[in-house]
């Protein structure tokens, strides 16, 4: 297994377990899922910089990228701003609760139920409308029916004078 083989599969490993880490509803849980997925980024860099231990002006022959490098210093300095707030509130959630989990709001939940309760509405009435649909067809004993217009039907109505 070459290096950048096993750089891959630590790469994934950390994505997903970053991945994985951030789904739940312990903030601490979900500063480390975040600074997992801030490592296996800055090993995406690296594993995209080129050539292994070659400056990137070192001359003409095995020249490395140095845009990988660049971008590997802003995705550690954006991780550690980030994580800085994450730390500040779990800090505040600390402080305010004595505990750093995510409590669904009496709010919130009463908002999902009234979307529920629209959707179920809206449903019915979609399915009002085509059953009204199916009932208004052209269509009479198998055989489409004449297309008239208003003018036609009123021709009919007064004896053909317009």
């Amino acid at each position: 297994m070459s290096v950048s083989l096993s750089l891959v599969i630590v790469m994934a490993v950390l994505y997903a377990l970053g991945v994985y880490a951030m789904l739940e509803r312990s903030l601490t849980r979900v500063l480390i899922g975040f600074l997992l997925l801030g490592n296996a980024t800055n090993l995406l860099l690296l594993i995209a910089m080129g050539f292994p231990g070659v400056s990137p002006f070192y001359g003409a022959e095995g020249v490395s990228d140095p845009l990988p490098q660049a971008l590997m210093l802003t995705a550690i300095v954006i991780t550690f701003a980030v994580s800085a707030f994450l730390l500040a509130l779990i800090y505040r959630s600390w402080q305010l609760g004595e505990a750093d989990t995510v409590i669904d709001d009496v709010e919130d939940l009463a908002l999902r139920e009234r979307a529920e309760e629209t959707e179920d509405v809206l449903e019915d009435e979609e399915e009002d409308a085509e059953e009204e649909d199916e009932a208004t067809t052209e269509f009479i004993d198998g055989e489409p029916a004449p297309i008239t217009s208003m003018t036609d039907e009123v021709k009919k109505e007064t004896g053909g004078e317009s």
